[in-house]
């Protein structure tokens, strides 16, 4: 129990990654606040981390990470529970599929950053202050992050800046005995990726893994209570991969799937750098 008396904030708590890595952070003894838009997932997923861990605690507080108000009233309501803070787990972020450079609009580009970025960024900005010397951060970053992905240039770009913010903010916080790192998943089975698992897709993909397979939640929750847990306590400022090996070789490519979705001719001409007059947002 190496986390027995600490108090954890996850901030997409009722996603796939956000439940693995409270089901990790209860097992060690932490109590763990649930923070997400919808109170219902909230609800269902303390529910199934109760079933699995009866004396944990869990709370909820619904409410948008991209809503500043929203960020700092449950970063207070997880200080409340054990009158401190020691871990905060950023996920919130993510895209709206593969879309051509192309076919962006700034809306769409700005959005990303908003998403992956500035919701981080919140939340570091207001729980740093109730953490005491050895507090833990820990940000949900992307392959995508470091390895360009054709047709994810939005969301390629907001990943690689929110590793850079997660360097930037290890150097200022070392001095307050703060940690942050991210974790950096290559496909990962969640509700937003299924799309990706259909057999010809998934190929695609697990040709680009030395290990054979895509991930499962549970392999970024181990990663999210590594980095979080006093075995990590002399790392920061790091992007740690669990990618099945996915950075040795590339994305794939999905030319294909990406026709299939906007047409062919949208496609063409996107790759020949001429804009289309039917906006998509990613």
């Amino acid at each position: 129990m190496k986390l027995e008396g600490k108090a954890a904030i996850i901030t997409g708590g009722s996603g796939a990654i956000g439940s693995s890595a409270a089901k990790h952070l209860l097992r060690d003894g932490a109590a763990v606040l649930l923070m997400g838009r919808r109170a219902d997932a909230l609800e269902e997923t303390r529910t199934r981390l109760l079933a699995e861990i009866p004396k944990g605690r869990v709370e909820c507080h619904p409410g948008d990470a991209c809503i500043e108000a929203d960020v700092e009233a449950a970063i207070k309501h997880a200080y409340s529970m054990l009158g401190r803070l020691d871990i905060l787990v950023a996920t919130v972020g993510g895209g709206n599929g593969f879309v051509p450079l192309m076919m962006l609009d700034a809306d769409a580009f700005r959005g990303q950053f908003e998403r992956n970025v500035v919701s981080t960024f919140m939340a570091v900005r207001h729980a740093v202050p109730l953490m005491e010397p050895g507090g833990a951060i820990v940000c949900i970053s992307s392959n995508a992050g470091k390895l360009p992905f054709a047709y994810l240039s939005a969301y390629h770009t907001a990943k690689g800046g929110l590793e850079n913010f997660v360097r930037a903010a290890a150097e200022e916080l070392g001095s307050a005995g703060i940690r942050i790192n991210a974790v950096r998943p290559g496909l990962t089975r969640t509700s937003r990726t299924g799309y990706l698992w259909e057999a010809e897709t998934l190929a695609k993909f697990v040709a680009e893994y030395p290990l054979g397979r895509a991930g499962e939640p549970d392999d970024i929750g181990a990663a999210v209570r590594f980095l979080a847990g006093p075995e990590s306590s002399w790392m920061t400022g790091q992007s740690f991969a669990a990618d099945g090996g996915q950075e040795l070789r590339k994305n794939p490519d999905l030319s294909v799937e990406v026709a299939r979705n906007l047409g062919q001719a949208a496609l063409d001409a996107a790759r020949r750098g001429k804009p289309n007059d039917s906006k998509q947002r990613q």
